[in-house]
């Protein structure tokens, strides 16, 4: 889960809802970048951490009894093997872009964890499968790799309220045509990415939030129950072509 600090309690944001930002943003890309495959690419953005079933688990507090960040946590074998079987289980496509994203998040942790190295070696050897299955080239599935990973950064630059006042820009990520993106908040609730990327000159995006005022927790039971009860708001943003 996603966790922000605010003055009124813990704001959390599940890892689904971020997932399900992440696919509104990818909807709107410009269509040119639309594969034949392009359902499975927006289902492989928007599920890429629904195995990430926060209530499930019972390690969700930190050593002084508040949430855990998802930055907060390293390499987990259980998680990304259920990662892969769910993946998996809709299709193989999901699957290697699934297993990218993996790679991507975890790589840092392959020298510190003899569990992340065996896993993430495996899933090498499984891509090239999935390639060759699919008849794949490296670079063709880079590519729809390229536009999940920028969503993915741009779903958490909002989620964790990143984007910045007075129109300063906060860098995204390298788009799946190869340009530096970046993100700027031009007026209240209004936002714009240069250059832009996407197919109309606006949209808008949404994500659930929840808003949890206790601010410590005994033990996973306690914060569940405060998870449940807690309010659902849902935070909007209108996403324009700055014409300036």
């Amino acid at each position: 889960m996603i966790v922000n600090y605010t003055e009124n309690g813990w704001e959390v944001i599940t890892q689904r809802a971020h997932g399900l930002l992440a696919a509104e943003i990818a909807a709107n890309w410009k269509h040119s970048i639309r594969t034949e495959r392009w359902t499975e690419t927006l289902l492989a953005i928007a599920e890429h951490d629904d195995a990430q079933v926060e209530l499930e688990r019972d390690n969700l507090l930190t050593a002084q009894g508040g949430p855990v960040d998802f930055k907060m946590k390293a390499f987990e074998e259980r998680h990304c093997t259920q990662t892969m079987n769910f993946a998996l289980s809709k299709s193989r496509y999901i699957g290697l872009l699934s297993s990218m994203h993996l790679d991507f998040v975890y790589s840092k942790d392959r020298s510190r964890d003899k569990k992340a190295s065996i896993f993430l070696n495996d899933q090498k050897e499984l891509r090239r499968q999935l390639r060759k299955d699919l008849g794949l080239t490296i670079k063709e599935a880079e590519g729809d790799y390229r536009l999940m990973e920028w969503c993915d950064a741009l779903s958490l630059l909002l989620c964790q309220h990143e984007n910045q006042p007075e129109a300063r820009s906060v860098e995204i990520s390298e788009g799946p045509d190869k340009k530096d993106y970046r993100l700027l908040q031009i007026d209240e609730g209004l936002l714009t990415v240069k250059p832009w990327p996407f197919e109309s000159d606006s949209f808008d995006v949404y994500f659930e939030t929840r808003l949890i005022p206790q601010l410590t927790f005994k033990n996973s039971d306690e914060f569940r129950s405060a998870f449940r009860k807690a309010k659902v708001v849902e935070k909007r943003w209108s996403v324009t072509k700055d014409k300036r």
